[in-house]
């Protein structure tokens, strides 16, 4: 028995030695490792300055021709000439097709005729009511004979009129087997041929699209309206338009349509560009860009400083002692990889690169000063 508490007092002594000794040795272990610092982050930064910073809109645009005519009979005819060809440029009032006048230029021979014989027997008549006025103030003839002489000169009269206004239709009837450009500018496909019938209510003989001034149409944000109109009231804003070569050309706003777009939240608008080289097409699709309003004096940033959180947007800002601080600021318009904001001083220092692993308070150092101590030491 006394054998085992011998044996157990060894045991115990044993794992109080153990224990010791594994406690020593982690202490001095622990003693001998280096202290473990914060790091300093390497960030790149830019000032914040002070400058007006112009807003400019970009939007898609689609060009469309400020007029476009389909051309189409007034009567029901058959084509005699074409005067034309497809994809021609042709002037206001130039001559495209010759129907078939020949019925039409009957009636007006017809017509004519009609008022030859009118007027010749209006010129028999009022001889005749001359002569009975004459031979009533010689009592020949009574009262009765002269005033139906009078009535019949009014009534050839009147007639002659008819035949006068009837001639004037029978010429503009005729005048419809001439069908002319209504306005200048390129001409479509053309869809009938010599001897074709062409119908009033038909397909259109051919279209007239005006190619210079051209519009081009385009929207932008409904927010922006009230800046646009404040800053061109006579609504005479700068428009540019880049073509997909890259070239640019300036043109004029030229309408804003009188209601938004409730479902896209945008404004219709429309620019009007001179086109005399025809770089301008309709149905193609441009860039536009217009200049909605300037922001006098405004505290500006790089835009890539700018952090979205998810209750606010905010900036780090560097300190004197290499620290950073959390700035809330309010995004006023970005613009050309600038931001105007608010809530930041000018001359404020910005964290714009490296910002992803940074904390309020943590340790940074200018990545062009790193880059110099790295060239130091390797020399």
């Amino acid at each position: 028995m006394r054998l085992k508490s011998r044996h157990s007092l060894v045991v115990v002594l044993l794992f109080v030695l153990a224990v010791g000794i594994f406690f020593g040795v982690r202490h001095r272990f622990n003693d001998a490792a280096p202290k473990v610092r914060s790091p300093v982050q390497v960030v790149k930064t830019a000032l914040a300055q002070e400058q007006s910073i112009p807003i400019v809109l970009r939007a898609n645009g689609s060009v469309s021709a400020i007029n476009n005519v389909d051309v189409r009979p007034q009567i029901q005819n058959v084509v005699r000439a074409v005067h034309v060809r497809e994809g021609q440029e042709v002037q206001a009032g130039q001559l495209l097709f010759t129907l078939d006048a020949r019925g039409d230029e009957s009636n007006v021979a017809k017509a004519q005729a009609q008022l030859a014989s009118q007027r010749a027997d209006l010129a028999d008549a009022e001889q005749a009511l001359k002569r009975n006025q004459e031979l009533l103030t010689k009592n020949f003839v009574s009262q009765a004979v002269v005033d139906s002489a009078r009535n019949k000169v009014d009534g050839l009269r009147s007639a002659l009129q008819a035949n006068q206004a009837a001639l004037q239709a029978s010429n503009i009837a005729a005048g419809y087997n001439q069908i002319r450009a209504s306005i200048g500018g390129r001409l479509g496909a053309i869809d009938v041929h010599v001897g074709s019938l062409a119908q009033p209510t038909g397909a259109p003989m051919l279209s007239i699209v005006q190619m210079d001034p051209i519009a081009v149409s385009f929207a932008v944000p409904e927010r922006q309206l009230a800046h646009i109109r404040a800053s061109y009231p006579q609504g005479d804003a700068p428009i540019v338009a880049q073509l997909a070569d890259g070239s640019e050309l300036a043109g004029t706003l030229a309408f804003i349509d009188n209601s938004a777009d409730a479902q896209s939240g945008t404004v219709l608008m429309k620019a009007r560009f001179a086109n005399a080289d025809r770089k301008l097409w309709p149905g193609t699709f441009v860039t536009v860009r217009m200049t909605a309003r300037t922001l006098a004096n405004a505290v500006t940033i790089p835009a890539q400083g700018v952090i979205t959180g998810p209750a606010d947007t905010f900036v780090y800002v560097a300190q004197s002692d290499d620290t950073v601080k959390k700035q809330k600021i309010d995004v006023l318009a970005i613009a050309d990889g600038a931001a105007a904001v608010s809530g930041l001083e000018a001359g404020a220092r910005i964290v714009v690169e490296g910002a992803q692993n940074l904390r309020p308070g943590a340790k940074v150092r200018e990545a062009q000063a790193a880059a110099a101590r790295q060239n130091q030491s390797a020399l």
